[in-house]
């Protein structure tokens, strides 16, 4: 008999389910801790940027092959508002700390708007119901994105500051946890929060998923569904350039590849998670984080692979991933 997770929680389930076992293999509890708080906050990084591509991809189905510019503006955007603002951010002054970091999250934030309007008005629309078309065109905007960001910034590593008070470890115990990991914890279940309530709660969630449905129902009632949609891609992008701003801060070093480097990342948990579904983006990147903090410390040889294996394992038990908004 196999286990039932319907019965104890269904998929929500596997995370816990994935602690418990490393927890087994790795023996040290304060060791495991330490691991998992990283894995959380590392999977909900990974969650802002996977939300945007899902959103697009689920709901407008669009794929999207350039959704890794953003990442990489966010990132540098958010270094360059950091570095501007370093006599804020070395101070004692918590609000001034606050000040900096929201200021380069913001930048990055409204950057990936704006240039998602754009990124959709020039290139994507042209291109709407061609699959085949929509992969060339963004993967050549993409191309184009990695060269404006050679020649702004140059292919030298930029080390990116941390706010004062974001730095150092919490001591609880003997389990090490990192500041800056828990506020990225806080800022990815913030968005979540946000995010689901906007498309479950308010009028302009529910006309966006009946518009995804019919299109042609919902402008026969007088909405102009391809402003929604532009919104929805608006909202991806800077999404994606806000999970690029928050994995500089992590990071601590960025170059030019590191929205290529992600997007490997992303398109597994958009894949685990199911298309077009904020849980299903949430529950993946929480699953892909734990998965990686697990594999590189018991086997860091095997760190690069371990999750594309859950990829594969998953797709296996469920095609159309975890929690999918539609299927087929």
């Amino acid at each position: 008999m196999g286990l039932n997770l319907d019965r104890i929680g269904g998929v929500y389930m596997l995370p816990v389910i994935l602690a418990l076992i490393a927890l087994v293999f790795i023996g040290q509890p304060s060791t495991w801790a330490t691991l998992t708080v990283a894995g959380l906050s590392m999977g909900m990084m990974i969650f802002l940027m996977a939300s945007g591509l899902s959103l697009v991809f689920g709901l407008m189905d669009v794929l999207n092959f350039g959704h890794s510019a953003f990442v990489s503006f966010g990132a540098f955007i958010a270094a360059t508002v950091l570095a501007a603002l370093g006599v804020w951010l070395d101070g004692d002054s918590a609000f001034l700390n606050f000040i900096a970091l929201f200021a380069a999250i913001g930048a990055a934030t409204a950057f990936g708007a704006i240039a998602g309007w754009a990124f959709e008005r020039v290139i994507v629309k042209p291109v709407y119901k061609d699959h085949l078309r929509q992969i060339l065109i963004t993967m050549g905007a993409l191309i184009v994105a990695e060269q404006l960001i050679l020649a702004i910034w140059g292919g030298v590593p930029i080390q990116v500051h941390r706010p004062a008070i974001l730095t150092g470890s919490i001591i609880l115990g003997d389990v090490s946890i990192e500041i800056y990991r828990v506020f990225a914890f806080l800022l990815g279940l913030a968005v979540y929060v946000a995010l689901y309530l906007v498309l479950n709660r308010t009028r302009l969630g529910l006309l966006i998923r009946a518009g995804v449905e019919n299109r042609e129902m919902v402008e026969s009632l007088g909405f102009r569904i391809d402003r929604l949609f532009v919104g929805v891609f608006m909202a991806g992008s800077a999404l994606a350039a806000m999970g690029g701003a928050m994995w500089a801060g992590y990071q601590g070093l960025i170059t030019p590849a590191i929205g290529g480097e992600l997007m490997i990342l992303v398109f597994i948990v958009v894949i685990i998670g199911g298309l077009g579904s904020i849980q299903g983006s949430l529950l993946g990147a929480i699953l892909v984080g734990l998965m990686a903090n697990y594999v590189a410390f018991l086997a860091p040889k095997l760190s690069l692979a371990s999750n594309m294996i859950l990829m594969m394992a998953i797709l296996l038990w469920r095609p159309w991933g975890l929690k999918p908004a539609v299927k087929g």
